[in-house]
């Protein structure tokens, strides 16, 4: 693979064929990257960089456990140097990963890191750039002068990289945007594109093209739309450079590797990036497996089959823009479609002999002593039943879905509706006045199908795909509705046979979140005969939350730890949850150092942060609140800023 490429104006090949983006190969040590090679799996250390046998025995656990290249922090001098000692020590026992310097504020350091490791990472939103969360209006002169500024700051790295055949990432993050860009750009993906190809033009007028870039983000929504406007940028100047995929501070959990799945995944799906890192709360060797199972499903996905009634890029994206998000718009029927949440239906049509206690694992408890139903804020919309009769009264507000047989013999059609097939529908001479599912595949909905199912009333499609590459297959067939103005709701449907439960979640919120990141969706419904029932609902509502389309708990957004961090971040995040996992639609940051302080933080409304040993700065927005705070109190001082601000409610 060369570095020239055939010049592109979009951001992808095909929304129907599944391509790896090519690109040009990257050399790291020994270790090569780019779309002539694997998706390559690194993770980052959690150790003290000065602790050399810590860090080296954490790289061994992390490189046993596939880790392929593993970044330390170098926040000054001293570390950077150390990771000399750390490199000899891994190379006497055998172990020769590649390394990479994750750098931020020093310079310097860089300079150090780039004659020792493999690969340096810099953030141009700090590297020599300023972050002090000020408006400034720039001039254009005043503007070209920065970029001389940051050019002769720069340079010095790209000629030692150049010597010393070292590879570097460009790492944009959201949240660290210069005050520069944000004077010129906003907080837009636009402006974390741009920050990172000023450094990249930098670069190519060195000839240095030994280069990864990253567009990194808490909220996957941001982060799918700058991978794909960086993608279109570069294609236009014919740059074809691999890309590192990651969403930053995703958390822990189900809610970090949900988060990941659908930032990762949504990209993964179309074809674009060369290496990922998960960035779970958790010790890094944890991340890995995750890494793996997300990069394992598309080895051989080229080879799916043709997804019928495909459209081109050009039709697509004449109707559909994928650098911004906009709510598909849909006609309301019922509790479906226009300004409602997106629906949550859980699958009970395999079990024939429902009782009440089994909808407690879908957010609805029955009390039989009061003859009372209790709702949570994961409660199930709909239960579909299929062909089952359900012998109770379901919970107040709570619908069942039949298939149209079993629905024509019940007595309550005003409380339940029926699914159909396409051809039982309109075959079909009693249908709901209120609201009719008609469950169809991709593959069924022809154009003149379309329109014929738009001038219908009172019905939302279950949209399904029969195809590997599903994703693309379910968002060709929305943007063909759109185009044929079918404005009903759709449901995607997906069904699994994993037992893998880990799995199933990733799978899951790659193939639905994607979809809501989107803007298209009104419902999910998620069938996995050998998954729980409890945690397939559990999973669609925080697949739902990470795409913010239907918020229903607290919010955390909580950095992966590195060296360094200044207190212990899986203690002290489980800490915080205990005390505000209540809080329905507030974010709180979580953040080890202020280099993930503020900026990282990006649109969390409180945060709590490590100011050095032992001592927290409080936030509420990007505002510092109180500084210095002791660790042993930080969390109770935290909930009193939460309480003056008006958000916090008592647990019930």
């Amino acid at each position: 693979m060369t570095h020239q490429q055939k010049k592109m104006t979009s951001y992808i090949n095909s929304f129907t064929q599944y391509n790896r983006r090519k690109t040009s190969t990257v050399k790291i040590g020994d270790l090569y990257m780019g779309s002539d090679y694997p998706i390559r799996i690194q993770s980052m250390t959690t150790t003290d960089t000065m602790d050399t046998e810590k860090s080296v025995a954490q790289i061994m656990r992390m490189v046993d456990a596939g880790c392929e290249l593993v970044r330390l922090t170098a926040p000054s001098i001293k570390e950077a140097e150390n990771l000399a000692n750390i490199k000899a020590e891994l190379n006497k026992k055998g172990v020769y990963v590649p390394l990479v310097a994750d750098i931020h504020f020093t310079p310097n350091a860089a300079e150090i890191a780039a004659r020792i490791v493999e690969k340096v990472r810099v953030n141009p939103g700090n590297y020599v750039d300023k972050k002090k969360f000020e408006l400034i209006e720039y001039t254009d002169a005043d503007y070209a002068e920065e970029l001389d500024r940051i050019r002769t700051k720069f340079s010095p790295l790209v000629t030692i990289c150049k010597e010393y055949g070292t590879a570097m990432r460009i790492g944009t993050n959201h949240g660290s945007l210069s005050d520069r860009i944000m004077s010129r750009y906003g907080d837009t993906a636009h402006g974390m594109v741009e920050s990172a190809m000023e450094f990249l033009r930098i670069c190519e007028d060195e000839n240095y093209h030994n280069i990864v870039l990253s567009m990194k983000s808490s909220n996957p929504q941001v982060m799918v739309e700058a991978y794909r406007l960086l993608v279109k940028t570069m294609n236009e100047s014919n740059m074809h450079y691999p890309l590192h995929l990651g969403v930053t501070e995703a958390g822990d959990g189900d809610d970090g590797r949900i988060k990941s799945a659908l930032g990762i995944g949504s990209l993964l799906e179309d074809g674009i990036g060369d290496t990922i890192r998960v960035s779970l709360t958790e010790d890094p060797e944890y991340e890995v497996p995750v890494a793996q199972k997300l990069v394992a499903r598309y080895t051989q996905r080229a080879a799916h089959n043709p997804i019928s009634l495909g459209l081109t890029t050009e039709s697509a994206t004449q109707t559909w823009n994928p650098f911004e998000y906009t709510k598909r718009t849909t006609t309301e029927v019922s509790v479906l479609g226009g300004q409602n949440v997106p629906r949550i239906i859980a699958d009970f049509s395999a079990t024939p002999n429902l009782n009440p206690e089994d909808l407690k694992s879908v957010g609805h408890t029955y009390d039989p002593k009061l003859d009372k139903w209790h709702m949570n804020d994961m409660g199930c919309d709909f239960i579909y039943r299929g062909e089952h009769p359900t012998m109770f009264m379901l919970p107040n507000g709570v619908k069942g879905l039949y298939h149209i047989n079993t629905w024509n013999t019940l007595s309550d059609k005003l409380n339940n509706f029926p699914v159909f097939t396409l051809e039982e529908y309109f075959a079909s001479v009693s249908t709901s006045q209120t609201l009719n599912f008609i469950h169809a595949y991709t593959h069924e909905l022809s154009d003149d199908m379309v329109k014929k199912l738009a001038s219908q009333t009172h019905i939302a499609i279950m949209l399904a795909s029969a195809n590997e590459h599903a994703v693309a297959d379910i968002r060709n067939a929305f943007v063909r509705m759109k185009q044929q103005k079918f404005n009903h709701p759709v449901i995607i449907r997906r069904n699994y046979t994993t037992a893998d439960e880990e799995q199933f979640m990733l799978f899951a919120s790659t193939d639905t979140g994607s979809l809501f990141t989107d803007g298209f969706g009104d419902g999910i419904l998620l069938s996995a005969h050998n998954i729980a029932q409890s945690r397939i609902n559990q999973i669609g509502f925080g697949i739902l939350q990470a795409a913010r389309a239907r918020i229903t708990k607290t919010e955390y957004i909580s950095c992966p730890s590195c060296g360094r961090t200044l207190f212990d971040l899986q203690e002290t995040t489980a800490l915080i949850r205990k005390h505000t996992d209540h809080l329905k639609g507030v974010k709180i940051a979580i953040m080890g150092c202020i280099v993930n302080g503020p900026g990282e933080m990006a649109d969390a409304d409180y945060g709590y942060v490590g100011s050095g040993p032992g001592k927290i700065t409080l936030y509420k927005g990007k505002e510092v609140v109180k500084k210095g705070v002791n660790k042993e109190t930080a969390v109770q001082e935290l909930i009193g800023i939460i309480k003056e601000d008006g958000s916090w409610v008592d647990p019930s």
